[in-house]
């Protein structure tokens, strides 16, 4: 059931706090329903829905006008504020109503020429739908269990036995003028409702304030749930399923998924789901028949495309060919759904790229699918969902969602067309990048210089609290895995990690070490083997672990390693350190000899004198004390006079990653070091 999460005492601070004109203090009531609303993924998922609310204000020339706000393009309903519901003038959208037809071109073009402020964003593609019914508040919503109603064929019986009169029941048109203008008519036939079902689509609600608009619409999602539960009890029995290995698997479609790019580009990101209702409907023996019929709602399919890729038997297994197949009998389908659908829509579209944004995998569970972790996550969500409504709509009748034509049409909206190509992504969008050490002073600046360039982040770190702390720093999309490189299988362990998190690797940046000193004449062969089973086994470890997965994928983007000053210019009671860094040296030259065939490149970093856990406040001071100098000259001591910071290790390891034709090379970054430099 969804909670009813208006809280009297809430709402009357925020009015307080909005002021005494009686506009601001509804747009404070809009923003904190719309949050209500936003922040519940039963009731919306990913900018989906929209709410306004309808006020009187002055203009400049203190004239009084009708003054619509509406979400705007770009902002999601958890997190609005007041600048996310841009002001709209009402009257001049009203005469729009007379017209005909109305091009979504054109209807974009009115809402921004009647906005109050030129800056705002857009408003919503259904800014119309809100001017024309006379409510004061509006909210609109993609509820789970009203999709699941909404994609019944027998959805007006049961809108009537759970509502009567109070809900009513707007054919399906694709968002836009014509739209608007049914929901209109069909209001006004029945200007006593308080909701509207508006079929293969969404809810509606509205009211005189913002609290009933709220609390009609969570008094209606609940009842239709309530339905459900009573009623649904059809469920098929389960078929056998063989569990697949994700860690076999994944990498494998990743290179398939993009077999038809270039060599250099990059590859789908995942987003795997495994909870227990998905495992039971990718075990139901209708499944692929199900997977055919549509989208839940015409916004899922913007996202994940239609329909699911499904990978069972020898695909799933990733056997290579079975794979290959499988993903270009999907492709294959992609195309002709679009051509035979473009020509019923004049020629005029662009098709997108024909990968999934969905599988389905009987035995492992539904993989979101997208150019970046939180496109994936994205697509996973609403996939999710997306099974949630089919159960539920099978569990009392029949899933019936909206025609393939219509999904085409939202899929290529001409408002979407219209934005293909002029995006740049970021440089390394849809790079898979796993720190070692990744809690450490360096690792965080390397995960933080990758992620700047659009890359999704993986770190590993033998400190689970600091790395708890390192990846709350990078956001809801990184992934992280507490472990000991130096123990048996670490390399394999933190590759299946990443794997499952995101589907495989592009870029290893195997920084982890820790420094041990002593005159190698009483220097303890204990200690000095403990000293090579991190820095340098560890490495060895990882890059192997993480070639096997390139070999996997098909290609590869990068082994970075950070090695050290101490691998050309040793220092005086350093050789525990030194000596494995020297053999992490000559590691990046025969990994880049070795693997330059595969695409992968093959570069490192010597560093000196970096704040970090390898050199400690205490280290500094004893070093520059023993120096004769203070310890901001003692960091500085290089020929620009300046202090090496972790971060400009980071920058360095991004480049060495964009550096598209370099493999075998190790960059110095100490500020500069003529007894460290390589030639």
């Amino acid at each position: 059931m969804v909670q009813n999460r208006w809280r009297d005492e809430e709402a009357e601070a925020l009015e307080a706090a909005a002021g005494n004109d009686p506009a601001d203090r509804a747009l404070a009531l809009r923003v904190y329903t719309s949050r209500l609303i936003g922040s519940d993924p039963d009731l919306v998922q990913h900018g989906g829905g929209n709410t306004s609310c309808k006020v009187l204000r002055r203009d400049l020339l203190g004239d009084e006008i009708r003054v619509l706000h509406v979400k705007g393009s770009g902002w999601d309903l958890g997190s609005i504020e007041a600048p996310g519901l841009p002001g709209v003038r009402l009257d001049p959208l009203l005469k729009l109503r007379d017209l005909d037809a109305l091009s979504d071109e054109d209807m974009v073009n009115q809402q921004r020429c009647n906005l109050l402020d030129s800056t705002s964003p857009n408003p919503s593609v259904e800014t119309l739908l809100h001017a024309y019914l006379p409510h004061p508040f509006i909210d609109h919503s993609h509820a789970t269990a009203m999709l699941a109603l909404a994609d019944l064929p027998e959805a007006a019986e049961v809108v009537a036995e759970l509502f009567g009169d109070r809900v009513a029941l707007v054919p399906y048109i694709m968002p836009g003028f014509g739209l608007a203008k049914k929901a209109a008519e069909v209001f006004e036939q029945k200007p006593e409702v308080e909701g509207m079902l508006l079929v293969n689509h969404g809810h509606f609600t509205f009211g005189d304030t913002a609290k009933q608009s709220y609390e009609r619409h969570i008094e209606q999602v609940n009842a239709v749930e309530e339905y459900f539960a009573r009623k649904g009890n059809r469920r098929p029995p389960a078929r056998p399923v063989e569990k697949v290995d994700a860690t076999r698997l994944l990498p494998r479609l990743r290179g398939a998924l993009a077999a038809d790019r270039p060599r250099d580009a990059a590859m789908p990101v995942f987003d795997l789901r495994q909870a227990e209702h998905l495992t039971a409907f990718l075990a139901r023996p209708d499944m692929a028949e199900l997977s055919t019929r549509g989208v839940a709602t015409p916004d899922h399919v913007i996202r994940t495309k239609h329909p699911a890729l499904i990978l069972e038997g020898a695909a799933a297994a990733g056997d290579a060919d079975a794979l290959k197949a499988a993903v270009a009998d999907w492709a294959a389908a992609y195309r002709s759904y679009f051509e035979r659908n473009n020509t019923t829509a004049g020629g005029t579209k662009t098709m997108l790229e024909p990968v999934p944004g969905l599988a389905w995998v009987p035995g492992l569970g539904l993989l979101g699918i997208g150019a970046s972790a939180k496109a994936a996550s994205a697509a996973a969500d609403l996939g999710d969902q997306q099974i949630r409504v089919i159960e539920l709509a099978e569990s009392v009748g029949e899933f019936r969602p909206i025609r393939e034509f219509d999904l085409f049409e939202t899929e290529h909206w001409s408002l979407e067309q219209a934005k293909l190509g002029k995006g740049r992504p970021p440089a390394l969008q849809g790079r898979i990048v796993l720190v070692t050490g990744g809690a450490g002073a360096i690792g965080r600046a390397t995960a933080a210089a990758f992620k700047a360039q659009g890359a999704d982040i993986f770190l590993v770190d033998a400190d689970e609290g600091a790395l708890g702390a390192a990846l709350k720093g990078l956001g809801r999309d990184a992934g992280g895995l507490a472990l000991d490189l130096t123990a048996e299988g670490a390399g394999e362990a933190a590759l299946a990690a990443c794997i499952e998190r995101f589907g495989g690797i592009d870029i290893l940046v195997s920084n982890a070490g820790a420094a041990w000193g002593g005159a190698m004449i009483d220097l303890d062969e204990a200690l000095l083997r403990k000293s090579f089973e991190l820095n340098f086994f560890a490495h060895q470890r990882m890059a192997q672990a993480a070639s096997r997965v390139f070999r996997e994928q098909g290609r590869g983007h990068s082994l970075l390693f950070n090695a050290s000053k101490q691998a050309v210019n040793p220092g005086k009671d350093f050789g525990a350190y030194g000596l494995p860094k020297a053999a992490t040296f000559f590691l990046v030259r025969q990994y880049a000899l070795e693997l330059g065939a595969m695409g992968v490149r093959v570069n490192g970093i010597n560093a000196d004198r970096i704040r970090s856990g390898l050199l400690t406040d205490e280290m500094i001071a004893t070093r520059s004390k023993a120096r004769g100098v203070d310890a901001a000259k003692y960091m500085a001591g290089n020929l620009l006079g300046a202090e090496v910071e972790a971060r400009h290790v980071g920058e360095a390891f991004v480049a060495l990653a964009l550096a598209e034709r370099t493999t075998g090379h190790v960059m110095t970054v100490d500020g500069g070091n003529i007894e460290a430099a390589l030639r």
